[in-house]
């Protein structure tokens, strides 16, 4: 997935700005319904830095999963109630509320939910994926 006008956007010295307004928000195959994701930066199939935000619905839930790189999360709006773990609990999910960081590390398990419309940016090293813990948990698969 490339950015979305990232590119576009950069000024002759190479700065990029960018407004809340301005994000293109469109469906994330990986998560399903109720979550819509905007490119800022970066190709995510690639080995170079990213950048997007994820925009979830109220009542969404993140699936037990990992990632290949470091997740770097950072809430935008919203509160993210989040944990480690292979399994889904919300009785383990720390409440993260506007302004929270997460770091987690390749493979490491986790998962998520939010409870109102919450805006999460995620940054770091492609190529990026997710890999669900229970293959069942995951959207692409034909008949999701």
């Amino acid at each position: 997935m490339i950015a979305i006008h990232a590119h576009e956007q950069h000024d002759q010295d190479g700065h990029f700005m960018l407004v809340p307004d301005e994000l293109e928000w469109e469906p994330v195959a990986s998560m399903g319904e109720g979550a819509k994701i905007a490119h800022i930066e970066g190709d995510l199939s690639e080995e170079e830095p990213f950048t997007f935000r994820l925009k979830m619905e109220p009542g969404y839930k993140i699936k037990p999963h990992i990632h290949p790189e470091y997740e770097r999360v950072t809430v935008i709006s919203g509160t993210l109630h989040f944990a480690h773990g292979k399994e889904f609990d919300r009785d383990k999910t720390r409440k993260l509320p506007q302004g929270s960081l997460a770091i987690m590390p390749p493979g490491d398990p986790m998962f998520g939910y939010v409870e109102e419309e919450t805006v999460i940016q995620l940054h770091g090293n492609g190529p990026w994926g997710i890999e669900y813990i229970d293959e069942a948990d995951d959207p692409r698969i034909a008949g999701r």
